[in-house]
């Protein structure tokens, strides 16, 4: 098949499965995103998650994980939808993060990309490929900026002009070649809201994050105590942490996503007794079954949720008083 054409079959089948987006970029090393990668873990910026220094080589290049490798496809799948932002201006719960308040996303997103991996197949042929949802080590962001889905912002997240950065990426790595789509340029100018927003510092200059501080690290990765300074510090925050993509400017017209699945679920957004602290573990078990949440675990989650309603009843007094 001509490459023009697979190049567009396949962009529009990633559509019709319901990814906002589909980029695709050559394959090889990723030489500058590699230095600043080993930059920072040698500044031991992740804390406390030894497993981003794994694979060092297979992260920085995808032809290490499928050997032949000639193309990566990244694909964006939107979770900005009314009922988080309407949610978010009344609730006075413990806040989770937007991403985490439908079926876990890792299922969501591969469940797509494997029918994505199969229809490339059948129009190809026999291929070697994999395809990955935030579960090896790929580099995910690198990829989609370099397909032309986005740019780096200053909190290090993919941000995109029609879809701001409330999206998830998935991607294939496949020994098949396409177009390839150019790399955006950075749009975010001299605009530092999300480093003046954020409460811990972790945003310490623009496009460096401080893993140690970053609220959705210490409220999910972190195993051990919270240090005190930030027990205050993660306000509303029980799991994850959306600050600083709700002050970005990008995310104030973002278009809505597509896929059901990533829509906030009902008892996710209310808690069926007064507090998210107050929760029995068979309750925690089936509100949060099927969604990222699990992945803190009902202790880690209890306690986060602890600290965030003193925090809510320590503002709401002082509002009170004022």
């Amino acid at each position: 098949m001509d490459i023009h054409a697979l190049t567009n079959k396949v962009r529009l089948k990633a559509y019709e499965l319901g990814f906002d987006q589909c980029g695709f970029a050559k394959a090889g090393p990723l030489d500058p995103e590699a230095f600043r990668l080993e930059q920072w873990l040698n500044q031991n910026l992740h804390g406390s998650m030894g497993w981003m220094e794994n694979y060092f080589d297979k992260r920085v290049d995808p032809t290490r994980l499928v050997p032949g490798a000639k193309s990566v496809v990244s694909v964006l799948a939107s979770y900005h939808f009314p009922e988080n932002v309407n949610h978010d201006e009344q609730t006075d719960q413990p806040k989770i993060a937007k991403y985490a308040r439908g079926r876990d996303y890792h299922k969501v997103l591969k469940k797509r990309l494997k029918k994505l991996f199969q229809y490339t197949k059948e129009l190809v042929g026999d291929i070697n490929g994999r395809f990955f949802v935030d579960s090896a080590p790929v580099m995910d962001k690198a990829w989609a900026q370099r397909a032309g889905l986005g740019w780096i912002g200053k909190n290090s997240n993919l941000l995109n002009k029609t879809h701001g950065s409330f999206f998830l990426i998935g991607e294939m790595i496949l020994d098949v070649p396409f177009v390839y789509d150019g790399p955006q340029t950075d749009h975010c100018g001299t605009c530092t809201k999300c480093i003046d927003a954020c409460p811990t510092n972790a945003i310490h200059e623009p496009y460096k994050i401080d893993g140690n501080r970053c609220i959705s690290y210490l409220t999910i990765e972190l195993k051990e105590q919270m240090p005190e300074e930030y027990e205050e510090q993660i306000g509303d925050w029980a799991f994850g942490c959306d600050i600083c993509q709700d002050v970005c400017p990008w995310n104030r017209k973002a278009e809505e996503g597509h896929i059901h699945d990533l829509k906030p679920r009902e008892r996710v957004l209310s808690p069926p007794g007064s507090l998210w602290s107050e929760l029995k573990e068979d309750e925690f078990d089936d509100i949060f079954e099927g969604s990222a949440v699990r992945r803190a675990g009902y202790d880690l989650f209890r306690h986060n949720a602890k600290l965030a309603e003193l925090n809510i009843k320590k503002r709401t007094s002082s509002n009170s008083t004022e």
